[in-house]
């Protein structure tokens, strides 16, 4: 078994070294370093398992109970660890047991892994610091509009044209607004601080001219956004997009499909329900309770997200042009030419 620090283990990354972690599915799933793929020691009802009698009882008869279940596994693991190609790198979550142990087995087995010192804990440290001190000065275009103009559809397809887009709905897993977590899986800060970094140094390192990105508040559902990042939006460039209504209401509907999400739907609502004018707020319950969602999303853009919309308009320091567009792919039209061609 080789320790390595996290700058070796980035550098070997580079390299397409594949990175393992080993702790529970859960775990992994909260947070992991991008592109490692799981391998567990112990489920996630082992590990709690192990923890509860950590707790309750002694730290020997957790580790007894958890070498009784590593060890019925030793053979599987060995054949996932096998299958992998080229160099391995092993990591839990403080670079403990669970990585010394694996490591120690496929060492002994042949497989010379290396094993992350610290563990993931120190990528968590490293990404924080990183973000605090991060410094880029890259001018920003900001895709800004009322909701439901199609600004996430839009900065995904510049992307898939080639166009520097730093999309930060799909990193947090959400909207931004109340109803932005209905059909998503929500990141927390940790994942999004990781993907949020690690896309900044592609871009970095790609040498782009610029940084698109759409309007958002500086949380986006449960994460919080950099400092440097809404100062660099504040100042950014800001391509105003206005649709028709009808076409905003359309947008909406098809994309949240409040169909497939009724009682989400009302649960979010009554979120800023009593934000809301009476009268307003009851005729929207009622046709959400009929299932008019039309209705209803028209109601909320005219009696809440718009006049929202245009007070947070008003805090940008950079110029201003207006879309002036009857559909999205128009108002994509209108935006290329203001780009011109992808670098």
């Amino acid at each position: 078994m080789h320790d390595i620090s996290l700058e070796q283990c980035m550098a070997l990354r580079d390299k397409e070294a594949t990175l393992v972690d080993v702790r529970s599915p859960g775990e992994f799933e909260e947070f992991r370093i991008p592109g490692s793929i799981n391998i567990p020691l112990f489920t996630n009802e082992e590990r709690a398992e192990i923890g509860t009698i950590y707790k309750q009882v002694s730290v020997e008869a957790a580790k007894e109970r958890g070498l009784e279940i590593a060890s019925a596994k030793l053979p599987s693991l060995y054949k996932q660890f096998k299958e992998l190609r080229g160099t391995t790198i092993i990591y839990c979550w403080r670079g403990g047991m669970r990585s010394r142990t694996m490591a120690t087995v496929m060492s002994l087995m042949g497989l010379k892994p290396y094993r992350l010192s610290g563990g993931i804990r120190t990528y968590r440290q490293w990404i924080q610091e990183s973000l605090v001190n991060y410094d880029w000065r890259i001018p920003c275009i900001v895709l800004s509009g009322h909701t439901g103009t199609g600004k996430t559809d839009m900065l995904r397809q510049l992307q898939a044209e080639g166009y520097p887009v730093l999309d930060l709905e799909e990193m947090a897993g959400h909207r931004g607004s109340v109803f932005g977590h209905i059909g998503q899986v929500p990141n927390n800060q940790k994942m999004f601080d990781a993907m949020l970094f690690e896309k900044l140094e592609e871009l970095k390192s790609a040498r782009v001219p610029c940084l698109l990105l759409e309007a958002e508040s500086r949380r986006i559902g449960k994460v919080i956004l950099p400092e440097f990042l809404m100062d660099a939006k504040k100042a950014g460039t800001v391509l105003d997009i206005q649709l028709p209504i009808q076409v905003r209401v359309k947008n909406i509907v098809t994309e949240y499909e409040p169909s497939k999400h009724p009682t989400a739907i009302r649960e979010a609502f009554a979120r800023i329900q009593r934000r809301m004018h009476t009268p307003h707020a009851n005729a929207i319950a009622e046709a959400l309770r009929l299932e008019n969602y039309g209705e209803a999303v028209s109601l909320m853009l005219e009696h809440y997200y718009d006049s929202r919309y245009d007070h947070a308009s008003m805090g940008y320091e950079g110029q201003i042009y207006s879309i002036k567009a009857e559909h999205l792919e128009d108002a994509l039209k209108q935006i290329r030419a203001h780009l011109g061609r992808p670098e």
